[in-house]
């Protein structure tokens, strides 16, 4: 197990990787799959910073992010999620364990439909014809940071001596 100080970093940077996300879906409607194979590399760190067992810690968590993108890909196949969503969920299931992540989930809907009517809204006021695209990313991002500044993820026990 890492010190405090590793885990923090960790959280750090998988902050600073969500908000690269959001920027890039909102700029471009894409996120960079070099993105999100940084953030799941990232997470058998995390494991180890956070004191996650293999079995069943690990396992669990793997087994967890395979639901999720069984999930996330039906959604794709229905045509009303994009790619990149889905590996982001994912990805982002590799850190956040299942009830943190569907704290996540819930502010990701909610997010998502207010820019879904503010984006509808700038559609219809520009009179635009063609299909109109969400950036669910940006959504997936504040939702994420939300929970990664709310949740105790990874909690070090205390060392005696230090509260």
């Amino acid at each position: 197990m890492a010190g405090i100080e590793i885990t923090y970093v960790l959280l750090g940077g998988l902050a600073i990787a969500l908000l690269i996300a959001a920027v890039t879906d909102l700029k471009s409607r894409t996120i960079g799959n070099k993105l999100n194979a940084a953030i799941a590399l990232g997470a058998p760190l995390w494991w180890w910073a956070s004191g996650l067992t293999l079995w069943p810690g690990v396992a669990w968590q793997i087994g967890f992010a395979a639901l999720v993108f069984a999930i996330c890909t039906a959604i794709f196949a229905l045509r009303q999620m994009g790619g990149g969503d889905v590996k982001l969920l994912t990805v982002l299931a590799l850190w956040i364990p299942p009830l943190p992540f569907l704290k996540l989930i819930v502010i990701m809907a909610i997010v998502g439909g207010a820019l879904t009517i503010v984006f509808g809204a700038a559609h219809i006021l520009r009179r635009s014809k063609d299909r109109i695209a969400i950036p669910y990313g940006l959504a997936i991002a504040i939702a994420g940071l939300w929970v990664l500044g709310t949740e105790q993820l990874g909690q070090v026990p205390a060392v005696s001596g230090m509260l």
